[in-house]
């Protein structure tokens, strides 16, 4: 378990410093035809279900790697 948690931490970091010093690298995530985005004056709602379906898709892949 010990060994994930380091291998998670370290993905979040890289990560954070890609987003750090390149901020358009992810820009067209949430963005995609098939999120759904309502915005009125009062608020807004946010929906990223083909975002999320791309995300799951790569991440079982990458683990599917992982686990052979």
């Amino acid at each position: 378990m010990a060994k994930w948690l380091v291998v998670a931490g370290c993905a979040l970091v890289v990560i954070g410093v890609l987003l750090h010093f390149f901020p358009n690298l992810f820009s067209w995530f949430g963005r995609l035809p098939g999120d759904i985005r309502i915005e009125s004056e009062r608020s807004r709602v946010y929906f990223p279900i083909t975002s999320m379906i791309i995300l799951s898709v790569v991440l079982s892949l990458i683990l599917s790697f992982l686990r052979r």
